[in-house]
């Protein structure tokens, strides 16, 4: 009896923290597919091994340690370039340019916010060699590629805010929309690289509509979603982003996705 509770408590405190860990899997990869195949991987691994799951941990940080430890026994792997077109074979072209272990470490501490000693945990580091890792993976990125960007968000003081962050690292804010309808005319009088969208709008339109409108009219580009209900829409029940940024967001945070999504150039999109 002991052993069957022991198993909901586990279930219980891996649930809550999964939509999570299939955030990072599918930013780490760029893809929901490969993401989930990761997470997947990493359940079965604690499943089969209940030990690997170190309750010493907090769950979250055990959680991602297990999924490290997965992913980097499959030797973080990325499809080699010349076998992939277009956007996606850019992307893992400039992914094979990046240091070793960089790109986790960063998305670990900006994205998912864990704190230094929690990513040197998870990836099985020091805490310095950590931070190192975290600072150069900014630099890499935010050097790496520069563009337009269209923020899509009704609240004026967060769109002043993000912009102002935007144009930080180098990019050119083509314009605000409040609504869907603002949006797609701003994005077709002046195509974006990339857009950074709220999901819910000024006259209770759709960020998500609004992304998806833009995309049809000019085809593939990243995407970052921000919203303050994240838990909503990382229910696996549909295509979900692969860059969502949790309000109240940090200024870290915002970059991270920024640079990540402009890098790898990570398309993905909710359905409507």
């Amino acid at each position: 009896m002991s052993d069957m509770h022991s198993q909901e408590d586990l279930s219980i405190l891996i649930g809550t923290e999964l939509p999570y860990l299939r955030r990072y899997a599918r930013a780490l990869t760029g893809s929901q597919t490969s993401g989930d195949t990761y997470a997947v991987a990493t359940l079965e691994a604690i499943l089969a091994d209940p030990d690997m799951f170190e309750r010493g941990l907090s769950p979250k940080v055990a959680l991602f340690k297990v999924f490290n430890s997965i992913w980097m026994s499959s030797g973080a792997p990325t499809p080699e370039p010349d076998s992939l077109d277009g956007i996606e074979g850019r992307a893992q072209a400039r992914m094979a340019n990046l240091t070793a272990n960089t790109r986790e470490a960063l998305l670990l501490h900006s994205v998912e916010g864990f704190m230094v000693e929690d990513v040197a945990d998870i990836m099985g580091v020091s805490a310095d060699e950590a931070e190192t890792l975290i600072r150069i993976a900014r630099e890499e990125m935010s050097k790496s590629i520069a563009g337009r960007v269209l923020v899509i968000e009704d609240e004026a003081i967060i769109a002043v805010d993000i912009s102002t962050i935007v144009q930080s690292l180098g990019h050119e804010v083509t314009g605000v929309a409040r609504t869907r309808s603002n949006a797609v005319e701003l994005a077709a009088k002046n195509p974006p690289d990339l857009i950074l969208a709220d999901i819910q709008l000024a006259d209770r339109s759709s960020g998500i509509d609004a992304v998806n409108d833009i995309l049809s009219q000019l085809g593939e580009r990243p995407v970052v979603f921000i919203t303050a209900f994240p838990e909503r829409l990382l229910t696996g029940e549909r295509p979900e982003p692969a860059f969502l940024i949790s309000k109240p967001y940090t200024e870290d945070q915002v970059r991270s996705a920024v640079s990540q999504a402009m890098f790898f150039a990570s398309t993905e999109t909710l359905g409507a």
